[in-house]
């Protein structure tokens, strides 16, 4: 007689549930390093900038490559802006899906140690019955001889 859990389903759907939920936290991990990546980039493109003018202080330079600077500078400090805001929503929509995955991960956890205990049940019970087999066998030989 083979093993047969009741739940199987309802443990197999709140699985993929879980994965689902795991998934889309991975997905916003990794929406929010690839806005820290482009912050980072940012940065260094204005220091860039920076550093650029700086060295060019004492030489001759045209008034518009001198404007064109630094409304780049003011479009990055824009963008570096917009990547802060969209990091902040994304950490809270991280925050959010946290819980939302750690409640279907203790669904299925509360389901796979149901399991795991009827399991261990259907095991112990099938080891005794096996083992009053032998034993009858044995005293059944023993009878006759």
């Amino acid at each position: 007689m083979a093993f047969n859990f009741p739940l199987a389903t309802v443990l197999r759907v709140r699985g993929i549930l879980e994965e689902r939920e795991e998934r889309l936290l991975q997905k916003i991990l990794f929406e929010i390093n690839q806005s820290f990546e482009s912050l980072a980039k940012i940065d260094s493109e204005i220091a860039g900038s920076d550093a650029s003018r700086n060295g060019d202080i004492f030489k001759p330079f045209f008034g518009h490559n001198l404007h064109a600077s630094y409304g780049e500078v003011k479009a990055l400090k824009q963008r570096r802006k917009e990547f802060e805001e969209q990091i902040i929503k994304l950490e809270e929509l991280r925050d959010r899906q946290i819980i939302v995955y750690e409640g279907a991960r203790r669904s299925r956890e509360m389901l796979t140690d149901m399991h795991d205990e009827q399991r261990s049940v259907f095991d112990s019970d099938t080891s005794r019955r096996e083992q009053k087999t032998l034993d009858d066998n044995y005293i059944a030989r023993r009878g006759r001889c």
